[in-house]
């Protein structure tokens, strides 16, 4: 699915699991989300994630082009599971920053997927000050996810863009969408505070009446366990924070960012820019709570044996 030649989202194996990590992850990590927020719909499986969970009773969908939801779900309604025909949906034709600043809502979850910032306009979906309007608009306990490109990119761009991730979410997390053990891209993950993710909870909650779907569609995409979507954790604000000291913070008044990340326009250094992340990662005692079945399983996939 491409919008003025460049692609926006696609059903290739890699591309289906990053959007539905997108999603997923804070459903699944969230007590009991009821709200939802997804800024740009591409071709709606992120947003269509949602729809699997029972305990979600409203999804808004921010998209600035209204061509892009009809057209795009003549071709992805399969993988989206119909999302636009959802009683529960309603799809807000709006710049993303105008709406997010304006409304008066709040959201137990939002989903930030914009294109790569080396892109013109997209780098304000990046900035400091639009992340502190989307924390804004996060209920008490409430989760963000943000796509991070790796590929097309640059070490230099994607340090600022966590940098400036974690400025306004300084308990944040990364987690990686890899291909063929190589890195690709990842997701963001803040909230309004610190989280502590009970393995065996989420687990239970797949496994819950209710819940089949949402199985399903993670093992579609390669995660037939919650410690399997949970291995794929790349690492914590404060384990970065060195490595970051240096990284450019991008602000609504220079907008750093689209002219750092320009200069990765045609680069494939994913691997090695993922292979430098994941050196700072450690065990997190702090986020992970598990049983002592769930544990070591999630430890040995991490590649931390015992």
């Amino acid at each position: 699915f491409h919008v003025s030649g460049k692609v926006e989202a696609s059903s290739e194996p890699h591309d289906m699991r990053l959007q539905r990590m997108l999603g997923h992850l804070p459903a699944l990590l969230h007590p009991n989300p009821k709200s939802v927020l997804v800024v740009g719909f591409g071709a709606g499986v992120t947003a269509g994630s949602f729809v699997l969970y029972p305990s979600v009773e409203r999804i808004v969908i921010c998209e600035i082009e209204p061509l892009i939801p009809r057209i795009a779900s003549e071709y992805f309604d399969t993988e989206n599971y119909n999302v636009l025909n959802d009683k529960r949906v309603e799809v807000v034709y709006d710049d993303a920053r105008h709406y997010i600043l304006t409304t008066r809502e709040k959201f137990d979850i939002i989903t930030s997927d914009p294109i790569h910032p080396w892109v013109k306009g997209s780098a304000t979906l990046y900035s400091k000050e639009y992340f502190e309007m989307c924390r804004r608009r996060l209920n008490p306990g409430g989760l963000i996810t943000q796509w991070l490109p790796l590929y097309e990119s640059n070490m230099e761009t994607v340090k600022s863009e966590l940098a400036t991730f974690y400025s306004v979410f300084p308990d944040g997390t990364l987690w990686g969408n890899d291909v063929d053990g190589s890195g690709y891209d990842s997701v963001m993950m803040g909230g309004t505070g610190p989280s502590r993710i009970d393995v065996d909870k989420v687990e239970e909650r797949l496994e819950r009446r209710g819940y089949q779907r949402a199985a399903i569609s993670l093992s579609e995409v390669g995660f037939g366990s919650a410690v399997n979507l949970l291995s794929t954790y790349a690492g914590q604000a404060p384990d970065m924070r060195g490595w970051l000291k240096d990284a450019q913070i991008n602000r609504d008044l220079d907008l750093r960012l689209q002219y750092l990340a320009g200069l990765g326009l045609n680069l494939q250094q994913a691997g090695t820019i993922y292979s430098e992340i994941l050196r700072q990662r450690t065990y997190p005692e702090n986020l992970f709570a598990a049983s002592d079945a769930a544990g070591p399983a999630l430890r040995s996939l991490l590649g931390y044996l015992p």
